[in-house]
């Protein structure tokens, strides 16, 4: 079938609804986003909704009192017009003792025509279509009279009863919603009612549909206002906020390009406000920060020169005496006893001072900013057997035994083989010399992005907060403990710049009797991000035995200089010996 005839997949509601809540989350991401960066976003924000308050209950407050007075004037005008008509229907509403006897349409005899028409129409007739009347005769039981198309039967029992149980001419008003026979729709009316003449009871209905129109045309002002309010006081809220934040932003863009290393980087000074006086001292902090910088740049710059300097300086009179000291080492036992042991301590001490030389040299390229790698995709299975065989010359003399835990399948990345192999030997070299002769545990792991290699002894270990400063140069745990195998003291430093300069992180753990564990991660990409690492930097048989005896395992911090790691990712294959990704 080809591809233009295929029909499009159907998405079922499940996965519809999964989609509308991932694209809200991503929604309220950016607005959660733009909410904490923004801060003439707040203050608008904040300037917009407390406003919108303010107008709301002023709103409020201000139709609360014109409805009040509006409908209050329309009370008292109806009061005062239905108290006067009242007396004028009088005339027309004879009361029964006068009138006789009462025909079976509630009229009199020899009267023309119903009384409660009469009255009602005479009215409305002087109302000018202001308002209608309602005329009842309790004479006639049912019987209502009504001007105008109004519905009598819509006047409320409640206030009818009001009105009979009442004293003559005495009012009662109550605002009802009127109905009319015909097309026209009900509406709110003022409605007061009083009783006349014994048994007759007079309402004038007073519609309120002006009064009404008045209040919605008032209503929608207010509103209109309101708004328009709200977004005048955003807009100079927005304006105000403006002005302080525009010189606090370039201040802060200011800052990062000056962290940037532009330290040529000043701000604009304008007026003599806060701000200005703000930009003076930014521009102040700048010169002067420049030129402490500059000061410390030229001072780093001699002592740099000056190491590489006495290097190299000290390899011409070192090359001499090495010469020297190799015959003397090469005739001792021609010596006496004496002189042998001094020949090859001497040759002893020669060696560790050309291994400082190396390893100064080596720092101050780093410090210069002169390491390169020279990348190679390898094996690092090779790259651990390598330093595993150039360390076991000195691990028979200590009586230390290496364990090694390497995975069956190839773990490749591309790496600077020589520099890695140098992390290796001297996290071994310093595995050895603190490992009290105990085995030595090397354990390779990988997942897709990374490499790791962990280093185990079990011997001293390190106290609390001895993790970060087992890097620093020329650092002793114990300052009163000699160097047994001739150590300079900057393996381990130059071993973190490695690691730093592959992108990857160099990292310590241990505990007092525990001994310790050196993780050396690593991208299997170069310039790839480092998120995690195969390998876990506690020992996973650490980690088990403290979670048996309800200890809670510290989270250790990476080395100065190196990027705190995600979770550790690995566990260990007991069947092959190595730790496989999860």
């Amino acid at each position: 079938m080809p591809a233009s005839a295929r029909k499009p997949r159907r998405r079922t509601p499940g996965q519809i609804a999964r989609g509308v809540r991932r694209r809200a989350r991503r929604l309220a991401g950016r607005l959660r986003h733009a909410w904490r960066r923004s801060l003439q976003l707040r203050v608008v924000t904040s300037t917009l909704v407390l406003s919108m308050a303010v107008v709301v209950v002023l709103g409020v407050f201000l139709m609360q009192s014109i409805v009040t007075s509006v409908l209050h004037a329309s009370e008292v005008a109806a009061v005062e017009e239905s108290r006067a008509n009242i007396a004028t229907a009088g005339g027309y509403l004879a009361p029964p003792a006068e009138v006789g006897d009462v025909s079976q349409d509630g009229s009199a005899p020899g009267q023309a025509g119903n009384p409660a028409d009469q009255a009602a129409q005479a009215l409305a007739e002087r109302s000018g279509g202001r308002y209608d009347v309602v005329v009842f005769n309790e004479g006639s039981v049912g019987e209502g009279r009504a001007s105008g198309q109004v519905d009598w039967s819509s006047i409320p029992a409640s206030l009818r009863a009001k009105v009979q149980s009442s004293e003559e001419q005495s009012l009662w008003d109550e605002t009802v919603k009127i109905r009319y026979i015909g097309a026209k729709q009900p509406e709110s009316a003022w409605v007061v009612g009083a009783r006349v003449n014994g048994t007759y009871e007079i309402y004038h209905v007073f519609p309120l549909g002006d009064e009404e129109k008045t209040l919605l045309t008032v209503q929608q002002m207010v509103f209109g206002a309101g708004a328009a309010l709200v977004l005048l006081l955003a807009g100079v809220a927005s304006l105000v906020t403006r002005q302080v934040v525009t010189p606090v932003r370039l201040a802060r863009q200011a800052a990062e390009r000056l962290a940037a290393g532009r330290l040529e980087e000043r701000l604009k000074v304008r007026g003599e406000d806060d701000l200005a006086r703000l930009a003076t001292s930014f521009n102040e902090m700048a010169s002067n920060l420049a030129v402490k910088i500059h000061q410390l740049e030229e001072l780093s710059q001699v002592q740099r020169q000056f190491v590489s300097d006495v290097s190299h300086e000290l390899r011409t009179p070192l090359t001499t005496v090495r010469m020297a000291a190799d015959l003397l080492y090469e005739g001792r036992e021609d010596f006496d006893p004496s002189s042998a042991r001094a020949a090859e301590l001497m040759q002893n001490q020669l060696e560790r001072f050309e291994s400082m030389l190396a390893d100064l040299l080596e720092i101050s390229r780093y410090d210069a900013g002169a390491a390169t790698l020279d990348l190679d995709p390898v094996d690092m299975r090779d790259v651990v057997l390598r330093a595993v065989g150039d360390s076991e010359t000195l691990a028979e003399r200590q009586a230390t035994r290496f364990e090694l835990r390497l995975p069956n399948e190839p773990c490749m990345a591309e790496v600077d083989s020589r520099r890695v192999e140098r992390i290796l030997r001297n996290l071994l070299f310093n595995a050895i010399e603190h490992g009290e002769g105990k085995d030595i545990v090397v354990t390779l792991g990988a997942d897709r992005d990374a490499v790791a290699v962990a280093v185990r002894d079990h011997g001293v270990g390190l106290k609390p907060g001895e993790e970060t400063m087992v890097f620093d140069r020329f650092w002793r745990a114990d300052p009163s403990r000699a160097r047994t195998i001739g150590g300079t003291g900057l393996g381990l430093a130059i071993s973190r710049e490695d690691a730093m300069l592959h992108g990857g992180w160099l990292q310590a753990w241990g505990a007092p009797g525990e001994g310790s564990q050196f993780r050396l991660s690593l991208p299997r990409v170069t310039g790839a991000p480092l998120r995690g690492s195969p390998l876990p930097l506690v020992p996973p048989e650490v980690e088990m035995r403290r979670t048996w005896r309800g200890h809670v395992t510290p989270v250790l911090t990476p080395a100065v200089g190196t990027v705190p790691e995600a979770a550790p990712r690995g566990r260990e294959n007991v069947d092959a010996g190595a730790f496989d990704a999860e």
